[in-house]
């Protein structure tokens, strides 16, 4: 989880690669991400908390709340963490059938969960549309069940919108996309209703800066920047 009070200054400094932390082809083993016992089953907050904050539109000086699957979690905290106007990010799972689930639930890919990310963010300093942006250009839309070197269905790449608004923005920004001919293939991102979202373990939020290393490994034996390049150009190129 991260919160806007939190975030601390980024360096620039180049983060050596390491062998052997993680499998390629194979996201976040419990190896890699192995928490102390004290830690495996804490959660940022519970599910009814949660709930209670983001259903339907936010109010006049509320925050309002946007939730997105884009494959691995830790991948997609980074970059919604630098946009002004978002105040708190937190990676979690949703869409699926089984309450509470363990991380291990959901990587056996049987629960019908994703791994997505929750956003709250001022409606009055980021609008929803931008947010929508920074998803597409972190994404591959072109596949399902997967995404980059992560395969199966709690992987897959998804919009859940939590008013009308927020989905007449995703399925008007989707068909942009597509009718634009940029991409090698059809857009088959789902955009669907918002349902429970259960924040992940607490050893899952802010993974990139609790480690570093392994995730700047992990993030390029995956081949996700390499792949997003392909599709959407070097960022800040006019991509």
């Amino acid at each position: 989880m991260r919160t806007e009070t939190l975030r601390p200054l980024r360096t620039a400094a180049r983060i050596a690669f390491v062998i052997s932390l993680v499998a390629p082809g194979h996201a976040h083993t419990a190896s890699e991400a192995a928490p102390s016992a004290d830690l495996a089953d804490t959660r940022p907050e519970t599910a009814a908390e949660n709930r209670a904050e983001s259903s339907g539109p936010a109010k006049p000086g509320q925050l309002a709340v946007a939730t997105f699957a884009g494959g691995c979690f830790w991948c997609m905290e980074p970059p919604f963490d630098v946009v002004d106007g978002v105040v708190e990010t937190t990676s979690g799972y949703t869409g699926g059938h089984v309450a509470d689930p363990s991380y291990e639930q959901v990587t056996s890919g049987r629960t019908g969960h994703a791994e997505a990310l929750q956003i709250r963010y001022d409606p009055a300093r980021v609008g929803y549309a931008e947010l929508l942006e920074v998803y597409w250009r972190n994404v591959d839309p072109t596949v399902a069940d997967r995404q980059f070197c992560d395969r199966g269905n709690q992987y897959r790449p998804e919009i859940f919108y939590h008013d009308d608004e927020q989905q007449r923005l995703a399925e008007q920004s989707r068909t942009a996309i597509e009718e634009s001919g940029r991409l090698p293939g059809p857009i088959v991102v789902e955009v669907t209703k918002a349902s429970e979202f259960y924040p992940a373990e607490q050893y899952h939020q802010d993974y990139y800066e609790k480690n570093p290393v392994r995730y700047k490994y992990y993030r390029w034996s995956c081949g996700r920047d390499q792949r997003l390049e392909e599709l959407w150009g070097e960022p800040g190129k006019g991509s």
